[in-house]
């Protein structure tokens, strides 16, 4: 994923997202500070125990007062939250304390691009949470995620990051294409080849200065985030080059790419964001936490002319975990703190302050958007086009080296022939070299 991978945020609020965007990255942070910084929920004092929690990018714990109701649930506790920026300096730090069996936080965030390595080459560092709580309550995919072989779970889920397509249907009015949102989704239900067809109608009548779609790494995480095989397979044998998963999804992007529908542009770099101001594509393949991404980025001029519709197929883009490491000094008390962040009832707080969509289903049916957001996308039913899609996300096989894999193809590959004007095969073996680089092939 990039810069950072935490780009999974929900539903209420969404207008605060601007910041949030290097949170749920994978997924994801695409800030240039890559220091740490401290934000503490509350100092400690005599008597008290203090927990340390270590996160990367904005989670909303602190936002969302989660920190100040938990300290006074509990008077022996304070908190503080140790941030670091970015995930790609937060992560190796983690992993240097881990080894070293000492500085860790009681309490380190986990991002979904980083969990499989932490299951796979850290478990023995990690509490085993399963055996403290309500398994019952998270997503089957998502748990599964965090849990070992041997059934080990080694993080609490947080947020994810459910796929839909949102689309400016004042742009596909002009282009002479359905704008209902329930027909919408009929037409490219269950292939995301129908949705670039789509595009290729959308760009025979296209407004003046319009793309269909704002970049083709874009339809490539939407497809590949909803295969239940990418990189790695069941047994966790690098499977990138002959992945199924992977060889659809990168079809669908190099027929955008070579099909004069994208508008080339590189998702969260400067110009991305001036696309949504200027109206100059008109669809995205959003996951969950870019709502309020949008509804920032586009601003006044875009209000009511945003709609939101099923993706083609159910899909994953983003999120985290919170693990308790056995460094922690303070395990019993750390545990429990990290129980109750992640508990429904404080993933439903966070989601009514920020983008986070919750882990936990049972609340999904009482998650309504704020009247504004709702407004702003012209009375789409967000929370039920969500919920619908994290309900039936397929598992998916993650490896070790899952984020520098996409990454490679995305950033290096599709780059390759939607930037710089190289052939789908030229783009591909770009992506190759740079992906048999990391694996040390």
């Amino acid at each position: 994923m990039r810069t950072s991978t935490r780009r999974s945020h929900g539903l209420v609020a969404f207008a605060a997202v601007a910041a949030l965007t290097t949170s749920l990255l994978a997924g994801c942070a695409n800030d240039s500070d890559d220091g740490s910084s401290d934000a503490s929920g509350g100092g400690g004092g005599k008597g008290r125990t203090t927990l340390t929690v270590g996160t990367f990018g904005v989670f909303g714990y602190k936002q969302a007062g989660l920190y100040d109701e938990y300290m006074k649930l509990h008077p022996d506790i304070a908190v503080k939250e140790n941030v670091t920026t970015r995930t790609d300096v937060y992560w190796p730090k983690v992993l240097t304390r881990l080894q070293a069996g000492s500085g860790t936080d009681d309490i380190q965030a986990i991002e979904v691009g980083n969990i499989t390595e932490a299951v796979q080459t850290q478990a023995a560092k990690f509490v085993d949470l399963g055996k403290e709580a309500d398994k019952s309550r998270w997503l089957d995919w998502k748990l599964a995620q965090a849990t070992t072989k041997d059934g080990k779970t080694i993080g609490l889920g947080t947020d994810i990051g459910p796929m839909a397509i949102c689309y400016r249907k004042d742009l596909f009015r002009k282009a002479g294409l359905e704008t209902d949102r329930t027909k919408l989704a009929e037409q490219w239900k269950g292939d995301w080849a129908k949705y670039v067809d789509l595009g290729k109608q959308y760009m025979k009548k296209a407004p003046k200065g319009t793309k269909f779609m704002d970049s083709a790494a874009s339809v490539y995480n939407a497809a590949v985030g909803g295969a239940s095989e990418r990189y790695y397979d069941k047994d966790g044998n690098v499977v990138w080059d002959r992945s199924e998963g992977v060889k659809k999804a990168w079809d669908v992007a190099m027929t955008a790419a070579t099909g004069d529908m994208s508008a080339k542009l590189k998702q969260f770099d400067p110009t991305w964001d001036q696309g949504f101001a200027n109206g100059t594509f008109a669809t995205v393949a959003c996951p969950a936490w870019m709502i309020g991404y949008i509804e920032q980025k586009s601003g006044d001029s875009g209000k009511g002319k945003w709609d939101v519709a099923a993706a083609p197929t159910a899909a994953n883009w983003g999120g985290s975990f919170l693990g308790v490491p056995t460094a922690s000094r303070h395990q019993k008390e750390a545990i429990a703190l990290a129980k109750w962040l992640t508990a429904p009832e404080q993933q439903a707080k966070v989601f009514a302050k920020q983008a986070s969509f919750p882990s936990t289903p049972s609340v999904y049916a009482g998650l309504k958007p704020q009247a504004d957001t709702t407004a702003y996308f012209s009375g789409a039913p967000l929370t039920q086009i969500f919920s619908d899609s994290a309900k039936t996300i397929p598992a998916q096989y993650l490896g070790p080296k899952d984020k520098p894999i996409d990454s490679a193809i995305t950033d290096v590959g599709i780059l390759q022939v939607e930037q710089k004007g190289r052939t789908p095969a030229q783009g591909w073996d770009a992506a190759s070299k740079e992906i048999k680089d990391v694996l040390g092939q």
